[in-house]
């Protein structure tokens, strides 16, 4: 099967033979780790310019919490959080590649108009029915990612048979709608923490490698999730360290985006197996 290493994000090639990382900005008052820190735009363009500097090659905008048990926002009160910090960030970082973090395609639309480069969809399709074909139209990167249900009851005892053999089906079934749609750029997200047990996520980071089957870049959201600091028995503000070590075997297993919090440490982290992967071969 052909492997894909590169994306077009608006005319530029991101080469991703060596990994990358994806730095998170939510603009919403209830994320589960960051939720209000970002509510002015000095804190945002502040925010923004860090993760930059730290090499983040993505700002991924997010204005609607995807917590376990989160109500999701109508479309209105979700573009009244992105609307104006999207330009925002394009006036003072101009070269920026800016993804955003929606279920809507309404929103997925207005985003790219105002700069946008991806489209980051939790449910990969399947809160709205016209996102795949909105996305091949806007022909821009899409990341779907796997949920098992919605936010507010995904972590509701979510029960699988084979949780990799259902993700792959889901992937196989999302990515052919894709192809058929004439999307060109498309990266997948098993989605830790999306309707999965404690045993259920480390089953999946243990076999992380079994989604290469599709030739797409996998994208790793590990960032503090709960089965950091639930196994640990931290808090999340306690959870950096523990990201950065799943982070690590992420990439060993093909991990290609890392969708972080904290940038420098994941650059860290991908500079390290960088080192290691070198004097493999």
């Amino acid at each position: 099967m052909q492997t894909f290493t590169s994306i077009n994000c608006h005319g530029k090639l991101v080469n991703l033979h060596k990994p990358h990382v994806m730095g998170v900005l939510n603009l919403t008052p209830d994320s589960f780790y960051d939720g209000g820190a970002y509510n002015s735009e000095n804190a945002i363009l502040t925010q923004v310019a860090l993760m930059l500097n730290e090499g983040a090659t993505f700002i991924d905008i997010g204005g609607s919490s995807t917590r376990p048990g989160s109500q999701m926002p109508s479309e209105k009160e979700e573009w009244s959080r992105i609307g104006k910090v999207i330009p925002l960030i394009k006036q003072h970082f101009p070269e920026v590649l800016i993804s955003i973090d929606t279920v809507y395609s309404t929103i997925a639309k207005r985003a790219v108009d105002s700069g946008v480069c991806m489209i980051n969809d939790i449910s990969a399709g399947l809160m709205d029915s016209k996102m795949i074909e909105t996305v091949a139209a806007l022909k821009v990167p899409y990341l779907m990612m796997h949920m098992k249900g919605r936010p507010e009851s995904m972590q509701n005892n979510p029960v699988y048979d084979n949780v990799l053999k259902e993700i792959i089906d889901f992937f196989s079934k999302q990515v052919a709608l894709c192809r058929k749609a004439a999307i060109t750029d498309i990266l997948i997200d098993p989605g830790f923490g999306f309707g999965k047990t404690l045993e259920h996520n480390f089953e999946l980071l243990a076999k992380f490698d079994l989604l290469k089957i599709f030739g797409l870049p996998i994208v790793a959201g590990l960032s503090r999730k709960g089965m950091i600091w639930k196994t640990l028995d931290i808090t999340t503000a306690e959870a950096l360290n523990g990201t950065t070590a799943l982070n690590m075997v992420a990439l060993i297993n093909g991990a290609k985006i890392l969708r972080v919090h904290d940038v420098k440490e994941a650059m860290q982290c991908i500079k390290l197996f960088n080192k290691l992967d070198s004097v493999k071969n």
